[in-house]
């Protein structure tokens, strides 16, 4: 049944049906767009650099690109009408952040490399909004991640064994010496995909949605992965978070009520670590010691407190609109390019990224990305915690990718990273989210939904009710 002609011609008629087709098509959108993110560009191995990125991709990957974003916005306008209602509860400091990434091209310093990262960033949001609008239902998310992450981490394993020249940092720094980047790009990267997986293992586990033994499978995978990368970071992550989820789904009934202060707790913790890094309140050596100690590195994070110093110089001078987004880091600075101040402070090392998250934000887009990031997060937590109230389980598992991410970014970069598949798993729980409470609404006011006539999948629906929705949300459905 069409959306708009059906509700225009029968108003009176306004129901909603199971449209559990073509969910194999978005899967795979959702598989295409995860590898694309891994793998160097190309597939090509032996002439990877783990400084900098490329600022375009092969033939191959183009066409993969573009064939992401046609068949995206074929679906969104097909299925507009939902993509309508699912908008006006999706985080809206999610689509804020990409209007003012797009508007940052009139004073990016290199607009060229900012226009084809806005094409990645705009690929990438509107895949994951097309991931939820067809063949729904509230465990899709982590059935389609998680399997997807597994296998490019066992892909990993046997790429490393079979080329251990080719999967294994060659480098000579203490650092990369003897590390596992398996199909990924860096240590790091693969450390980050373990993390996310034996993250979203466990949570299986705990929810009883897969069987002792296959949680133990892949979350060996999982641990396999992040030893051999030698992520201290995505070591550290883990443990805090897998044990946030367990204290949010096993701990006693009577502790539940007190979650939300937890959760919240938590974020202003983490949020005073990124202030402190930014320099914003005073005492970050005192600050920073505990998180040294637990990630395993000296109180210069490997260096990073220098990178940290140079890239707040830069932002000293364009403080509040940054230059542009994913302007700074090309991948070859040259004399004269802003980034070319590394080659020349700390030699011939070329960072790559401020490995952190929320000082990148700053310099992409100044105090004014920085406050829409904080907003992004305070909504995501706000909502993750409207669903805790309806789907414990799901909103857990929000709120454990967050904290993932959260900590994560002290030291790496990933907030709204187009070069870091954490972006894409991050909007996509963004997405799925939204679609989570859009789904409770629709329940509220309709009740289950009808079969189209084929036997449903998992029984989520598409929704044709403009005016009912909204009369829901003016009441406080």
């Amino acid at each position: 049944m069409d959306l708009n002609t059906s509700t225009a011609m029968h108003p009176h008629r306004m129901t909603w049906l199971r449209d559990d087709r073509y969910s194999l098509l978005l899967g795979g959108m959702m598989w295409v767009l995860i590898v694309l993110m891994i793998v160097p560009e190309g597939f090509n191995y032996q002439v990877l650099e783990t400084a900098g990125a490329p600022s375009s991709g092969d033939a191959i990957s183009r066409l993969l690109w573009l064939g992401l974003l046609t068949l995206s916005i074929v679906i969104i306008f097909w299925r507009a009408g939902l993509a309508w209602l699912l908008a006006r509860m999706l985080n809206p400091f999610l689509l804020l952040f990409v209007a003012l990434a797009v508007a940052s091209v009139a004073w990016s310093i290199d607009p060229s490399l900012s226009i084809r990262r806005l094409v990645r960033l705009g690929t990438i949001v509107l895949a994951c909004i097309t991931f939820v609008l067809m063949g729904w239902h509230a465990r899709r998310y982590q059935n389609v991640v998680r399997p997807i992450l597994t296998i490019m981490l066992l892909g990993s394993i046997f790429f490393g064994l079979a080329f251990p020249i080719l999967a294994i940092h060659q480098e000579t720094s203490a650092e990369l010496l003897g590390a596992w980047h398996g199909l990924a790009n860096h240590k790091n990267s693969l450390g980050a995909i373990a993390c996310f997986a034996l993250i979203f293992w466990f949570h299986a586990w705990l929810t009883r949605e897969v069987r002792l033994l296959s949680a133990l499978a892949g979350g060996a995978i999982a641990v396999t992965c992040l030893v051999l990368s030698r992520s201290s970071t995505s070591l550290a992550a883990t443990v805090v978070v897998m044990v946030f989820m367990l204290v949010l789904l096993r701990s006693p009934q009577g502790l539940r009520p007190y979650m939300p202060y937890l959760v919240s707790m938590l974020v202003a913790i983490l949020l005073l670590y990124a202030l402190a890094i930014l320099n914003l309140i005073p005492g970050r050596g005192a600050l920073m010691a505990p998180i040294a100690a637990l990630t395993g590195k000296d109180m210069s994070f490997t260096g990073r407190t220098e990178i940290w110093a140079i890239i707040s110089d830069h932002i000293r001078y364009h403080p509040f609109l940054g230059t542009g987004y994913g302007a700074f880091w090309t991948p070859k600075p040259v004399a004269g390019m802003d980034s070319y101040e590394f080659i020349w402070r700390m030699g011939s090392f070329y960072p790559g990224s401020a490995h952190n998250g929320y000082l990148d934000i700053v310099n992409d887009l100044g105090w004014v990305g920085l406050i829409c990031l904080v907003a992004y997060i305070i909504t995501y937590i706000r909502q993750s915690l409207q669903l805790l109230d309806i789907d414990r389980n799901q909103a857990a598992l929000y709120l454990a990718l967050f904290f993932q991410q959260a900590i994560t970014n002290l030291s790496e970069t990933h907030w709204f990273s187009v070069l870091s598949v954490d972006f894409v798993i991050m909007t996509l729980a963004t997405t799925a989210l939204a679609r989570g409470l859009l789904e409770y609404r629709l329940r509220l006011i309709f009740g289950e939904p009808r079969s189209s006539g084929k036997a449903p999948v998992h029984g989520m629906a598409l929704p044709l009710a403009h005016k009912s929705f909204a009369r829901a949300q003016g009441g406080g459905a």
